[in-house]
């Protein structure tokens, strides 16, 4: 075996894995598409998608964490696999802060709270005024414990001292035909119900992010009705064994900030409600770093755990 060195003097040499740690259909598997096939136009080799779902994560990233670190294989991931799963699973076997290494970040999602719409309130102001007089009347989905959207509604109980009850699914699209449904009554989505609100079926009054959505500039974020510091975004990104010479790693981010750049990915991006997200190595990890101290304390003081 050539040693890692002189393997990145002649990478790439052969086919790239990228491995989804969620199903296909996705917001990650959406964007590692996006971007896999003008990044086998720029490296000159094949990127093949490979999904690997399960255990919130844990198994693709597992799979990434122990493979050789020679360029051949990376993650495509959320930012909860860093900053949310060490502490909802406290049996990993890997460490996502040692194991892995950011290489690029793709995409920023956003989450829009939306509403059924039967719910008696016109504007965000009415449903968290409705929220907090009505302690344990109301619902909200999530794809999961611990996932991003779970977060978002424990971060507005917190920050509006109200009271709603989490409901759980296996991933959002089941959570989001219940908001459909009228199962549930509410629900921080990750964007994949905007046809449903242009649609008219559901209600959307606020964006969880420090900035209102190019989407829907007139709706107002939870920061701008008095929810100071109100931050669910998701950061996805990519990641590499640890190890992976320097040499690569640069022409990978590199590589995927230029193809962010162009607008054929950035509208791919757009309709998942994110935008593009170009970073260093070093500021994607900075970025997850922050994360992990933010949502680790609010599963502290929750008592979360994952499925």
């Amino acid at each position: 075996m050539l040693p890692l060195a002189a393997l990145a003097q002649a990478w790439p040499a052969k086919p790239i894995k990228v491995v989804v740690n969620f199903p296909p259909g996705g917001a990650a598997d959406q964007i590692a598409r996006a971007i896999s096939v003008p990044l086998q136009e720029a490296l000159g080799q094949p990127v093949v998608v490979d999904n690997r779902a399960g255990a919130g994560g844990n198994i693709g990233g597992e799979a990434v964490a122990k493979a050789t670190p020679d360029g051949y294989t990376l993650l495509l991931t959320s930012g909860g696999l860093v900053s949310i799963n060490p502490s909802i699973y406290p049996k990993m076997s890997f460490n996502p802060a040692k194991d892995i290494v950011p290489v690029a970040a793709a995409a920023r999602v956003l989450v829009f709270l939306e509403v059924k719409p039967s719910l008696p309130v016109k504007d965000v102001k009415e449903f968290i005024a409705y929220a907090k007089a009505n302690p344990g009347k109301l619902t909200y989905g999530s794809p999961g414990n611990g996932s991003s959207p779970h977060l978002a509604g424990e971060m507005f109980k917190d920050m509006t001292q109200s009271f709603s009850v989490h409901v759980p699914y296996r991933g959002a699209a089941p959570a989001m035909q219940d908001l459909l449904g009228g199962q549930v009554d509410f629900m921080f989505d990750p964007g994949i119900g905007l046809n449903q609100v242009r649609a008219g079926k559901l209600k959307l009054l606020a964006v969880g992010s420090p900035h209102r959505s190019p989407l829907f500039p007139d709706v107002p974020t939870l920061n701008e009705v008095g929810l100071k510091g109100f931050d669910a975004d998701t950061i996805f990104g990519f990641y590499a064994p640890a190890g992976l010479p320097a040499e690569i790693l640069a022409r990978l981010n590199t590589e995927i900030n230029k193809i962010l750049a162009t607008q054929a990915v950035k509208d791919r991006i757009a309709g998942l409600g994110g935008e593009v997200a170009p970073m260093t190595p070093a500021a994607f990890g900075a970025k997850a770093h922050e994360d992990t101290a933010r949502f680790g304390k609010l599963i502290k003081d929750r008592h979360i755990l994952g499925d």
